[in-house]
């Protein structure tokens, strides 16, 4: 069960570099053979794609991209309720990321100098979904909305076929309302590297997004660079700030929300308050029994899972900002008066009423979130993860000859003298 650390200024680091060594470590067995996969794909297409598939998920199906007849069957068979329900979220997280949009811009000198930056969306990009009993319609949601938003103009989704050889209908649901252009029923490192490399069939992208095991994790990590991902995501992760006055009962609720996500995922409560560390140990004890998945929980908090009794206020914001968590939730009786002083973290959920399941399905922020401390760094996906800018100048004559010596300057101090010299024969005739 979880364990009780009172801060003295040693204890409780202590763990959190425990927590951070939880995924830091990687598997050379696995990288060995997801290079191995991502070598074969690259050379025999979709030959190799076939023979994975059917060596990883039993068959292979009767189709690798999905016809739009078939998707339109699929969701025909999901829950009208769901429909609805994807449909709600789907409009909230579209609400919000519209207001991320960036513009192209310009601006003029009276020297006549013309300089600006063009915005604009990438041209294709892949999103993995993983299916199975792992199947995540809100991942498709949460990639793919932010992606057609950003103005990509191809999104190709990749997602396990079902043992029937079948698509998973709720994913189809998901993808037909986030607007996914192309479907194509593969999973595991082998559709990383078709997206990666291009097949007969797949068309190579320029960005992969979505979550995936570690095979897929793997695999993504080691075709950046051939392309760019979305990040390197490590287990999922909570901390929840709670004063005196927050209910242990909800603090319980939230904390298992992500522990029941993997035997690796780490649950941390920072408070002030003993009596409440004690009364939210018995709401565990209580509210894991009648949950689905009671074993994960239950490692996820014996090995990563914390709480912490500090002395004040000060010092629960600084471990925060030290852990830099995935989901830092703040059940205190002021939230708001937290939101400046809370520098790292993914993404920041304040008040009793605003548990990180709202913002994992429904509210509208992104739930692709830095992991590991990387919230120290990195940011939420978003629609800046989908654009790519370029710059552009325009000197006149007059504007550079007014800047000549400046710049030959610079390039003959940096050794470079081809650049001065580009600069030099252009008014040559001058001298």
């Amino acid at each position: 069960m979880i364990k009780i650390v009172k801060a003295d200024g040693k204890a409780e680091y202590e763990y959190l570099a425990k927590v951070r060594e939880r995924s830091s470590s990687t598997d050379r067995d696995v990288t060995a053979v997801v290079s191995e996969i991502i070598d074969n794909v690259s050379k025999n297409g979709d030959k190799a794609v076939r023979d994975y598939t059917i060596k990883f998920d039993g068959a292979a199906p009767e189709f690798f991209e999905v016809p739009e007849s078939e998707i339109k069957k699929s969701v025909a068979q999901c829950d009208p309720d769901f429909i609805s329900t994807l449909e709600k979220a789907a409009a909230n997280i579209r609400d919000f990321h519209e207001r991320q949009k960036q513009q192209s811009w310009l601006t003029t000198k009276e020297n006549g100098v013309i300089m600006g930056q063009r915005v604009r969306g990438l041209e294709r990009v892949g999103l993995y979904v993983p299916g199975g009993t792992a199947a995540y319609p809100s991942s498709v949601l949460m990639n793919a909305i932010p992606a057609k938003i950003a103005g990509v103009k191809e999104l190709i989704m990749v997602t396990p076929p079902l043992k029937n050889g079948k698509p998973n209908p709720d994913i189809m649901a998901a993808a037909s309302i986030a607007g996914v252009d192309r479907v194509f029923l593969m999973g595991g490192a082998q559709a990383v590297a078709a997206l990666a490399y291009g097949t007969e069939t797949v068309p190579k992208v320029d960005k992969i997004v979505g979550p995936g095991n570690i095979f897929v994790a793997t695999a993504k990590k080691l075709v950046y660079g051939k392309v760019d991902i979305d990040m390197i995501a490590g287990p999922s992760e909570i901390l929840v700030l709670a004063d005196e006055k927050a209910d242990p009962k909800f603090l319980a609720a939230d904390l298992m929300s992500q522990a029941e996500h993997d035997k690796l995922a780490s649950a941390i409560l920072v408070t002030t308050s003993q009596e409440l560390a004690d009364k939210t140990v018995s709401e565990l004890d209580r509210q894991m029994q009648t949950l689905s998945r009671k074993e994960i929980i239950d490692a996820s908090l014996t090995d990563f899972g914390a709480i912490i009794v500090c002395d004040d206020m000060d010092k629960a914001v600084e471990m925060a900002n030290s852990l830099a968590p995935e989901h830092l939730e703040v059940c205190c009786e002021n939230p708001m008066s937290y939101v400046g002083r809370l520098d790292n973290a993914g993404s920041v959920f304040l008040g009793n009423y605003s548990p990180e399941p709202l913002g994992d399905y429904f509210a509208g922020p992104n739930h692709v979130l830095p992991t590991s401390g990387t919230a120290r760094f990195f940011s939420p996906l978003s629609v800046d993860s989908f654009i790519k800018k370029s710059s552009f100048i325009y000197y006149t004559e007059a504007a550079l000859r007014a800047d000549r010596d400046d710049i030959v300057r610079f390039a003959n101090t940096e050794g470079l003298t081809a650049h001065a010299n580009s600069i030099i024969v252009r008014f040559e005739d001058e001298k």
